[in-house]
């Protein structure tokens, strides 16, 4: 690869001499799946540092979606955002769920809340909002809805690893969270994903649906799948829990040169950090007014490329607008006005704990040097 390029992510790395030491101790032990001691240590640790109740870990960011959808066996209709990533919906699909769209607010990205109500019918059973780029969703006004309606909520926090509000933890909200934690995430384990609940009990059916159901040796519960995390994942992961915070905070020093930069840039829209909220810099978003900027969003992110920027236009296309999900009712256009702007508008600058000042200095000079 050519080094001058900038890529948008870029993987947290544990210590090749440490790892290796715990793959001694894999090798040595041949137990290298199957709920193994890494992998009960990796779950207590995420328990504290994330300051959730129970952790449940799975092999990628996916599989916990479709296992809290079938662990609260939910049907008919779930409402949800399509502004996120395809695998949130594909959960319900799996599932054999109608999803219904409902629009998001242009000040997180994240559904909202006031148009939830006027997609019900006798057929929702759930809500699955996604806390986009970490950004919280309005948890209380979905939760007000959801036990008017008797509505369960499972939030897809995939990028909402240690985010706060308030000093408590986002991912205790709803019945069930899920994480990501694939390679181009936060806190990353390579490929891998997990589930937040709030009882003991629930953990445990957790546990027996990502073991195809097993209970024990010859009895089997649930009809279960297989998404266990191995030993060697579950032993990168607790490395990587070591060396999180300082690279969220390296990010966060990244969106402060970002905003000190961009503030005055007509045209160019970005977020600030929300009052109360411990943030993890996962991404940095920023929306292109083609009209006041001068330039449409497309033309900047190729004009990004051609000099080894690498920028994502992620949430682009909405998910409701790919072939699988636009015949649905709720997947109009006109249905979806601050979704679809937001999607034309989108690019998520590069933001990982490894860029240099050069490069951040490199990225801003594409935007401001028109």
């Amino acid at each position: 690869m050519n080094r001058d390029i900038i890529t948008v992510t870029s993987p947290l790395l544990p210590s090749l001499e440490d790892f290796n030491e715990y793959l001694r101790k894999i090798w040595d032990s041949k137990w290298i799946t199957n709920n193994g001691c890494f992998h009960q240590q990796l779950e207590a640790a995420l328990a504290e540092y994330l300051k959730v109740p129970y952790v449940s870990l799975f092999t990628n960011g996916t599989l916990p979606l479709i296992t809290a959808l079938q662990a609260l066996r939910i049907s008919g209709e779930v409402i949800t955002t399509p502004y996120s990533f395809v695998a949130t919906t594909h959960a319900l699909w799996w599932n054999g769920i109608k999803p219904v769209f409902v629009d998001i607010d242009w000040k997180t990205g994240c559904i909202d809340p006031n148009k939830i109500e006027a997609a019900i019918t006798p057929k929702s059973t759930a809500i699955m909002p996604v806390h986009v780029y970490g950004k919280p969703c309005d948890v209380d006004a979905i939760q007000t809805i959801a036990d008017k309606y008797g509505l369960k909520v499972i939030y897809d926090a995939a990028h909402a690893f240690g985010v706060e509000v308030n000093g408590k933890s986002i991912l205790n909200a709803g019945d069930m969270s899920t994480l990501s934690f694939h390679a181009t995430k936060v806190y990353n384990t390579i490929e891998g994903g997990a589930m937040v609940m709030h009882d003991e009990k629930t953990k445990k059916r957790i546990d027996y649906l990502k073991n195809f159901g097993f209970a024990g040796e010859t009895e089997v519960v649930a009809p279960g799948i297989n998404s266990k995390m191995d030993e060697m994942r579950s032993a990168y992961g607790l490395l990587n829990l070591k060396q999180v915070d300082a690279a969220i905070e390296a990010r966060h020093q990244v969106a402060i040169k970002y905003r000190e930069a961009l503030r005055d840039v007509e045209g160019i829209e970005f977020w600030d950090d929300l009052p109360g909220v411990k943030h993890n810099y996962s991404y940095f978003p920023i929306f292109v007014h083609a009209e006041q900027y001068g330039m449409t969003r497309d033309e900047l992110y190729f004009k990004m490329r051609e000099q080894e920027v690498l920028g994502r236009r992620y949430f682009y296309p909405l998910i409701s607008d790919f072939t699988t999900y636009r015949g649905l009712s709720s997947a109009t256009r006109e249905n979806l006005p601050v979704a679809t702007k937001m999607a034309e508008e989108v690019i998520c600058l590069p933001m990982h704990h490894a860029l240099s000042e050069e490069d951040v200095t490199r990225i801003i000079n594409c935007i401001i040097r028109k």
